[in-house]
């Protein structure tokens, strides 16, 4: 964990900017451990920093989600290279995925991907997330897939991914791995990660009663649903719902049962 001299050194030596950035990004994993969401010390959520260099803020390795604050995330650049003073390591896989989006998607300012077991389940169902559900009509149009290739250590599956994730969309099921948002900020990238985990969660319980059991909703009711949610695309009702509501409301849970992430 960091220390105090520690907390002091990095927020006097960086911006308001980034020094922002490292407290919402430290939020997002504390609020990743409140929800159950986490995976020990593995997966990974990052943060671009602001500014022209494309660095990029990441989990010390070796750290539970819970433990994280602003002043321990490791600043790395897109080739991996770590460019701030510390006794931590990143995450290899952590920076293949994350530096590929990071890259190729201005708009992804925020990169948020987890292994739960509803998350995982629901990837290796070969239909994928399926329109069973309000919450999961409301972010489908919006989900893109991404085939398994193990374990994310090669480089070259960056063009891959990228390729898949596409220009426009902003959450992903990485087929037999797990699950993937990304938006302009934590906010939003964390709303989008809550109504495609309770998708997933929905799916697995209504399965239970076998693929014929359940109810499909038609088409055109999934169109409707889709447009109704506001979560497929950046606009200006997502915006408000996430940053004006949800967050506020998060980092005052965050406050009470999980203090300290933004030291």
């Amino acid at each position: 964990m960091a220390d105090g001299n520690q907390k002091v050194e990095i927020r006097n030596a960086v911006s308001a900017e980034e020094w922002q950035a490292r407290v919402d990004l430290a939020a997002l994993y504390r609020l990743t451990a409140m929800y159950g969401w986490d995976d020990m010390i593995f997966t990974h959520i990052s943060h671009r920093v602001p500014g022209p260099e494309h660095h990029f803020l990441i989990n010390p390795y070796g750290y539970f989600f819970e433990e994280i604050t602003a002043s321990s995330l490791v600043k790395v650049d897109l080739d991996g290279n770590i460019v701030q003073e510390t006794d931590s390591m990143i995450n290899p896989a952590g920076f293949t995925i994350h530096s590929a989006i990071h890259a190729a998607r201005e708009d992804a300012k925020c990169v948020m991907h987890v292994h739960t077991d509803q998350g995982v389940a629901v990837s290796a169902q070969k239909e994928g997330l399926l329109p069973l559900s309000q919450t999961a009509m409301t972010v489908r149009e919006d989900v893109a897939y991404h085939d398994y290739e193990g374990i994310a250590l090669d480089l070259d599956e960056r063009d891959r991914l990228v390729a898949d994730l596409g220009p426009k969309k902003h959450s992903m099921i990485l087929r037999n791995h797990g699950t993937l948002t990304c938006g302009e900020t934590a906010a939003m990238t964390f709303t989008r990660m809550f109504f495609l985990e309770r998708a997933c969660t929905m799916q697995v319980m209504a399965l239970s009663a076998g693929r014929d059991g359940v109810i499909e909703c038609g088409e055109s009711l999934q169109d409707k649903v889709a447009g109704q949610g506001g979560l497929t695309k950046e606009s200006s009702g997502m915006a408000m719902l996430s940053q004006k509501l949800v967050w506020p409301a998060l980092l005052r849970k965050l406050d009470r049962e999980y203090p300290g992430y933004d030291a």
